[in-house]
């Protein structure tokens, strides 16, 4: 009987402890499914993020991309413009220099004193000769010429232009050389058709070079003034 016994209570002891796994059995797969499942979902929401950053990284690199394009393009056109003010200095600077140009000698310093040469070999002439023709030339061309002469003078101590001036010296100039080389050749004289013809020629090479030259050189004060702003 006791052997019965026992073993039924063996028996009973194997039941519960099979009825007690089965019990513990769904709770581990549970668990292990649940564990399984968050990891699977752990996974997905680390794609989805990497994901997101990619479209994110795609999306800035074209805005980014084109800030940096446009970035690079001011420079480029800061340099154009750069460029534009230079060469637009260096053309002003070359109109500046082009209308600064002038002769080294100005026309009266040899006007006034070629005018009043004029003007006192009519009065000799008439003088020793007694001729009208001579003392009219002399007074005509000579008076003409010291005008011119002394106006240009005025003209450029206030610093106009005496072009004009310079043009109507070197006509008479012009004027006096063909007269006293007609007379030259006619008589073989050296004084004083042959001297004044000579005087002529050189006072009208004299205006021409002046007026190549661009006209008088400005006044000193005119100079430091133009210097002065620069």
């Amino acid at each position: 009987m006791d052997s019965a016994i026992a073993q039924l209570s063996s028996v009973s002891s194997i039941n519960r402890k099979m009825q007690l796994q089965k019990r513990l059995l769904p709770s581990a797969t549970l668990r292990s499914k649940l564990s399984v499942s968050m990891h699977l979902e752990g996974s997905r929401t680390e794609r989805l993020h990497s994901e997101t950053i990619n479209t994110l990284s795609y999306t800035a690199d074209p805005s980014r991309s084109h800030i940096e394009g446009s970035m690079k393009s001011y420079p480029n056109k800061e340099e154009q413009v750069v460029g534009k003010l230079g060469v637009d200095d260096q053309l002003k600077g070359e109109v500046v220099t082009q209308q600064k140009r002038a002769a080294k000698i100005h026309d009266f310093c040899f006007g006034i004193p070629f005018g009043a040469l004029v003007l006192s070999g009519g009065l000799v002439g008439f003088i020793f000769s007694r001729n009208i023709t001579t003392l009219s030339t002399g007074m005509l061309f000579g008076g003409a010429l010291l005008i011119l002469s002394t106006t240009s003078l005025k003209f450029w101590r206030q610093g106009k232009s005496s072009l004009p001036f310079i043009l109507g010296q070197g006509a008479l100039a012009a004027a006096l050389l063909g007269k006293h080389y007609k007379s030259y050749s006619l008589t073989k004289k050296f004084l004083p058709t042959g001297f004044y013809a000579i005087v002529s020629a050189a006072m009208l090479c004299f205006y021409s070079y002046v007026l190549i030259s661009g006209g008088n050189p400005p006044p000193k004060k005119l100079k430091s003034a133009e210097g002065a702003p620069s």
